[in-house]
């Protein structure tokens, strides 16, 4: 008998701690897209696209600064469309997706709030290694109802140094410029939540 109460009741504190709050918003992943560009032989730009985009954002509907991030992106998704070099980037010559599948982003601060505009600070976790880096962020929209939900736009761009993540395109020919360092990243985001 006591054995089942205290179950009970750790169940019902799990499910708790995980019900979202009232300014939860879900990331919705068929309207949300991550993708980034990088430069080759310093001759010509390769654009590509990252995986599906999954997480939550916590905003209350009006003030940049209560934004917090917890953001999931699945980089097997990884598409160039050019099907080699797509299973080369995927393979440990760089990102290595068999061991680390996702790239994640957690939010740690809201800077320069401007009209329709912020800097999104917190730690980046890409191929195992974790770095602070800045997102630019516009937005984001006027939430907008659609259905039972409500709607929130946002697009955020950083430049990143892909070295600083340990990603080495190809170790014996690093030493010429066949892939750049610097990678443009940017990230269209919709996300969705119930009127509260």
């Amino acid at each position: 008998m006591n054995r089942t109460i205290l179950f009970l009741a750790a169940a019902a504190l799990s499910a708790a701690q995980a019900a979202p709050g009232p300014n939860t918003w879900q990331i919705d992943p068929n309207h949300t897209s991550a993708q980034f560009s990088v430069r080759h032989m310093m001759v010509s730009t390769v654009r590509g696209t990252l995986g599906k985009v999954t997480g939550t954002i916590e905003y209350d509907g009006q003030s940049p600064q209560s934004i917090k991030a917890d953001v999931t992106i699945d980089v097997a998704g990884l598409n160039t469309n050019v099907e080699g070099r797509d299973k080369d980037l995927r393979s440990d010559n760089f990102f290595d997706v068999a061991k680390y599948p996702t790239v994640t982003f957690k939010s740690t601060r809201v800077e320069g709030v401007t009209a329709g505009h912020f800097r999104l600070v917190g730690d980046l976790t890409v191929h195992g290694v974790t770095k602070e880096v800045a997102l630019e962020v516009d937005g984001p929209s006027p939430p907008l109802k659609q259905g039972p939900n409500l709607r929130v736009g946002a697009s955020a761009t950083t430049k990143l140094n892909r070295r600083d993540f340990g990603l080495q395109y190809n170790r014996m020919i690093e030493a010429a410029p066949i892939v750049g360092d610097d990678v443009q990243v940017t990230i269209d985001l919709e996300a969705t939540k119930r009127p509260g």
